[in-house]
């Protein structure tokens, strides 16, 4: 089994940021993302179990470069909420370095009170949402059977309530939602998050599963396909609407030089 710690990898977001992966027996997500840079979704699920151990995670971790980051960052091999020891993992850690923990997730478990009991722990929560419809949410993120955007968006608005936290909600551009400004602000005024964040797929689409592409880089040493993403001018535009119609704050990694995606 690969280590379930990796990093720090460099985040355009957080800074130095170390990557906590608790699925990594294979890729396992609720979703399979026409972006993904994990490739092939090996596992397409919205079932939650213990896929590795919290003891497992926490050596890893005390092997780790952990003192460098600034923030410790569940992502990985696939969508981190599915693992049933989530809060388990992000007390322990918390306890052991006193760095603060951010958790990144595709929004489908969050109806769930159990999965918005773990992530309440962590100190920040970027979730995503990169569809202001229902057709083209099917057409990028390709969720499992009863995820749709819909209930993505009632799962973010339930945690917010809950949650005492940073809450972001991502948003990856890319040329399908060019004409969905005006929409993905109608979502961001339910929800409501401390900041939304404006990305773009910039990292390689692998033809299999490679647990090396849980980094940031943006070069691939394995076979790999690029996603069609929006030119600055277009993503600018979209900034512009969202700030106008929303008030919120919103950054955006076309913004960044140099570009890069984590």
């Amino acid at each position: 089994m690969p280590a379930t710690v990796y990093g720090p990898v460099q985040s355009w977001r957080v800074g130095r940021s170390l990557g906590v992966d608790l699925l990594c027996v294979n890729s396992i997500c609720s979703f399979r993302c026409v972006y993904c840079q994990l490739g092939v979704i090996n596992v397409h699920t919205s079932e939650r179990k213990v896929y590795v151990p919290t003891e497992r995670v926490l050596a890893d971790l005390k092997a780790s470069r952990w003192q460098e980051a600034d923030v410790i960052t569940f992502s990985g091999s696939g969508e981190p909420t599915l693992a049933a020891n989530l809060g388990e993992v992000i007390r322990e850690i918390k306890a052991l370095t006193c760095k603060p923990v951010l958790a990144l997730t595709n929004a489908t478990t969050l109806n769930d009170v159990e999965v918005r009991r773990d992530l309440c722990a962590a100190d920040k929560a970027f979730c995503k949402l990169d569809a202001a419809d229902e057709s083209t949410f099917k057409m990028i993120a390709r969720p499992v059977a009863g995820v749709t955007l819909r209930t993505v968006v009632e799962g973010i608005k339930k945690f917010k309530v809950e949650y005492t936290g940073h809450l972001a909600v991502q948003i990856m551009l890319m040329r399908l939602q060019r004409n969905q400004g005006e929409a993905f602000a109608r979502l961001l005024n339910e929800i409501r998050p401390d900041e939304v964040q404006l990305n773009a797929a910039l990292r390689p689409i692998p033809s299999g599963w490679f647990t090396e592409a849980r980094g940031d880089s943006e070069s691939s040493p394995f076979p790999a396909l690029r996603a069609k993403t929006m030119s600055n001018e277009e993503a600018s535009r979209i900034e512009s609407q969202l700030r106008e119609l929303t008030g919120l704050k919103i950054i955006s990694v076309h913004r960044q030089k140099p570009m890069c995606q984590s």
